[in-house]
């Protein structure tokens, strides 16, 4: 954490913007514990909550973004032969791809609380040419809750953050579960509204 705070010291509010960049890239940088950090030292009036979410929203859309446009462009052949440049070598493209295949688009609006799926779904996206419009609004909606979430666990929680991030990590999985049935069951009961609405007349008929 030290290093962070150094860093933050000297660069200021850009260190959100390129960090959080670069880890849309799936380059290394630990995006999450930033924005901790940075919402905590709001708590010491060094930054402004405001800008704090800005840049690090802007930093992980234009990331995202910058990845879906690489992935479309570039397609399957090219990062099948050169994406462990990328560091998605081919097991991971597989993977996320299966993750795709089985949740839909909708996988990229909870993508950005799951380990390892992230710093890819751009890429993959791309690849898999995800409607831009649907990608849009998935990316940059999961994006903000995401960014919101971290900045407020610093903000909040202050000296506790990395144990509230480890908790969060465990977690994730669960939380990632709850919302996917949650949007499973909409999506069943929006296709199937007539068939509801008559069993639901046949039992009060009853």
């Amino acid at each position: 954490m030290e290093w962070l705070g150094n860093l933050f010291g000297q660069y200021g509010y850009f260190v959100l913007f390129f960090g959080l960049f670069a880890e849309s890239l799936a380059l290394p940088f630990p995006g999450e514990l930033a924005m901790a950090i940075s919402g905590h030292m709001n708590n010491l009036g060094s930054f402004s909550i405001p800008l704090i979410i800005l840049c690090s929203y802007l930093g992980a859309i234009v990331g995202t973004t910058f990845t879906y446009y690489l992935g479309y462009k570039l397609g399957t052949p090219f990062f099948e032969k050169y994406g462990k440049y990328f560091f998605l070598n081919q097991e991971r493209l597989t993977k996320v791809t299966k993750w795709f295949d089985k949740y839909g688009d909708k996988i990229i609006l909870v993508s950005y609380f799951i380990p390892g799926l992230r710093h890819f779904t751009g890429y993959v996206s791309g690849i898999l040419r995800v409607r831009l419009r649907t990608f849009f609004l998935y990316n940059y909606m999961g994006g903000f809750v995401w960014v919101l979430t971290y900045v407020m666990i610093g903000k909040i929680f202050g000296q506790q953050i990395e144990q509230w991030l480890h908790i969060i990590s465990q977690y994730s999985v669960i939380a990632i579960s709850v919302v996917a049935i949650g949007l499973v069951t909409v999506f069943l009961v929006k296709h199937n509204k007539m068939a509801i609405m008559n069993w639901i007349r046949t039992k009060s008929v009853k």
